[in-house]
């Protein structure tokens, strides 16, 4: 069930997480972090994609659907907590990768926050679900309003809109445009 002070808007369709994970560079070898995992759409498409899955779930109700809608798969590492407060670099090293990437549905109303935690943790890359509006904010291309965080974000990772998403996409439907945006790493 959906929690309203969670800013929860859960992908619906598994097939359209697995066509969205298709759009980034997310291969068999890496290790991924999911945050805000919810009931698992996403966390299942990415386990069948990757070596390992460390979905972050804040909420303990969604959390225990999480583990019981996951329990098969060997590859997948669940923590329940809040992310922005979580060790994450210190769960990688126990589970022994040096390098990772995200790929995230994370509720709206923490995007920036959420950010600047990738601005310190430094994945190769990361793809997250974002209000068009505030993604729009995270691009120097000239063509929008680029904010201070976004000028932040650019001087380390190229950044893009890879597509636009619908709202039927999730349940409940978004009030707003959403897209999967796309920050790598600048080599």
């Amino acid at each position: 069930m959906r929690k309203y002070q969670l800013s929860q808007h859960f992908l619906r369709n598994p097939a359209r997480a697995l066509e969205l994970i298709g759009h980034s560079n997310i291969r068999k070898r890496d290790v991924v972090v999911e945050i805000g995992a919810g009931s698992g759409v996403i966390t299942e498409a990415l386990a069948k994609r990757c070596a390992l899955v460390i979905a972050i779930e804040k909420d303990a109700e969604t959390c225990a659907r999480l583990r019981k809608n996951l329990a098969k798969r060997e590859n997948v590492k669940i923590i329940q907590g809040d992310f922005l407060e979580i060790d994450v670099l210190r769960i990688l090293r126990e589970a022994g990768a040096s390098e990772f990437k995200v790929f995230s549905n994370p509720p709206f109303d923490i995007s920036a926050e959420i950010i600047r935690k990738m601005l310190e943790l430094r994945p190769s890359a990361f793809y997250l679900i974002l209000q068009k509006q505030f993604a729009l904010k995270m691009l120097n291309n000239g063509r929008h309003y680029t904010s201070q965080l976004g000028r932040e974000l650019t001087r380390e990772y190229a950044t893009r809109i890879r597509l636009p998403l619908f709202s039927r996409d999730f349940t409940p439907p978004p009030a707003v445009p959403t897209v999967l945006f796309e920050a790598k790493k600048i080599e």
